[in-house]
């Protein structure tokens, strides 16, 4: 990976020591381990308005990570959360050379820089050291695609001022959360897996390229890599790792989609050729398989802003140009009707687009947060409970009923011995897998205690624990994510 792994949405607010100012987007800054004020970080801020685009500007004094100033420089750190148990890390020691006490059991991989996971506050963070320039932009590039409800690692801070006990200057770190339940695109391949694995990785990473397209987000280094996966009822959800190459536009040409599509097309062939090396995958051409983020990508980008033609009379093709993209997972939230001179034909074009359709919806009825897919796959079965049980219910009442006799049910039946081994939505979207076939194979209606006794002994027990998988790899894993820095 090149860069830190980290998880969703960080609360606002202060964090590390006391503040000495706020930047525009609510970002602590200026905070010091001595409760001083660090001259490096006072006068920093990220741009007021993206409408200038691009990255975050340098100073005129080029890398504020060595700072000239009379006062002895003290640490900064600048955090996006309050947790005060970051002054217990180590800063004054080199990273690579951290003691094993602090850090969480993960086998280094492939990185520009030094990155290291720690163990911080209970959870677990990932450390990268670079410059203090890329650090700073990479953490306010985060905290606004956050914003803006883009799958990515949360930032957690940035530490900067670092010195070593010797004195000597050190690089500053970037602090992002581990993300829970997610994989490396290496490890999904240690294990023995469906042939259409890769594809549905490849789906998923266009996708995420699409959603951060619309927001104006050029990558500029897309890859597996650069991607963690988690698993969402039969397919994946892509969340973007590192983005100190990535800027954020009001709006991006065709020029910039396409040559992040470029990229990610020759990174993709490029690690796929890895794994062939690795016999982590069968034979397959690199080449035609890294085309399929090029067909996924432009055909999801069609549907989602192309024009559409229809004649007067077929007024009905805007409802069901509407219904596609909530199909997709996406809401309209404006689009633009033109007619003809002669008033025969329109035009229709989606102008604002918003992914999320059925996580907002299930979230509205039951107030579950689970990905798109999952989402997708839970309402299906609420409506589908509904028509059986209780058709004439309002839904608001018919989704709290399936709430307390499905899905509560499946939760609570899990046990704690299995609880890292899969999300609780994705259990409940595998028990109701298992109980369909099941069903079919049996040729009767089987129960849903029944269906979830199976599959918890029959399935989820021989599965392993993915919420621990980066924190304890087994010797497959271990020997698929190695890789000894130079």
């Amino acid at each position: 990976m090149n860069g830190p792994a980290g998880t969703p949405a960080p609360a606002e607010g202060a964090g590390g020591s006391a503040a000495s100012g706020r930047v525009p987007d609510g970002t602590t800054s200026g905070t010091t381990a001595t409760g001083a004020t660090a001259p490096e970080a006072a006068d920093w801020e990220p741009p007021q308005e993206w409408s200038a685009g691009g990255r975050l500007p340098r100073s005129d004094g080029g890398d504020r990570s060595r700072p000239e100033d009379r006062r002895p420089a003290s640490l900064n750190i600048t955090a996006a959360a309050t947790v005060p148990e970051l002054l217990d890390l180590p800063w004054d020691v080199p990273l690579e050379q951290w003691p094993e006490r602090t850090l969480a059991s993960l086998p280094r991989g492939i990185s520009r820089h030094v990155v290291r996971f720690a163990h911080l506050a209970g959870a677990v963070v990932a450390v990268k050291e670079t410059s203090d320039h890329i650090a700073r932009h990479e953490f306010h590039v985060l905290r606004r695609l956050q914003r803006l409800d883009v799958p990515c690692v949360e930032p957690v801070a940035i530490v900067s001022n670092r010195r070593g006990t010797d004195g000597a200057d050190l690089a500053t770190a970037l602090v992002t959360r581990h993300l829970k339940f997610s994989l490396p695109y290496r490890a999904l391949f240690s294990q023995q897996l469906r042939p259409d694995t890769l594809t549905r990785l490849i789906d998923a990473l266009a996708l995420l390229l699409v959603r951060l397209h619309l927001v104006g987000f050029y990558w500029g280094d897309v890859s597996l890599s650069n991607t963690l996966f988690r698993r969402d009822a039969g397919s994946f959800a892509a969340y973007l790792v590192d983005a100190e190459t990535g800027e954020i536009h009001p709006e991006l040409s065709a020029g910039q989609r396409e040559y992040d599509l470029e990229i990610a097309r020759v990174n993709i062939a490029g690690e796929l050729m890895d794994l062939m090396e690795g016999g982590l995958v069968d034979a397959i051409d690199p080449i035609d398989t890294s085309e399929r983020i090029m067909d996924s990508y432009r055909r999801l980008w069609s549907e989602l802003l192309d024009i559409e033609s229809f004649r007067a009379t077929d007024k009905w093709r805007v409802a069901e140009r509407i219904r596609r993209l909530n199909d997709l997972g996406f809401d309209v939230e404006e689009y633009s009707i033109t007619t003809s001179p002669e008033g025969t034909t329109f035009e229709l074009q989606p102008k604002v687009v918003d992914a999320g359709h059925h996580t907002r919806r299930l979230l509205r009825l039951t107030g579950l947060d689970v990905q798109e897919n999952q989402a997708r796959r839970l309402l299906n079965d609420m409506d589908s409970f509904r028509a059986a049980t209780c058709p004439g219910l309002d839904e608001d009442y018919a989704a709290h009923t399936w709430l307390q006799q499905v899905f509560e049910p499946i939760v609570r039946s899990i046990p704690r011995d299995l609880a890292g081994k899969l999300e609780p939505p994705e259990v409940v979207h595998e028990v109701l897998e298992h109980r369909w076939y099941m069903s079919e194979q049996q040729q009767r209606f089987v129960p849903l205690s029944e269906a979830v006794t199976s599959y918890l002994e029959d399935i989820l027990r021989h599965r392993r624990d993915e919420a621990n998988i980066l924190l304890n790899p087994d010797t497959r894993t271990l020997a698929v994510l190695s890789t000894e820095d130079d």
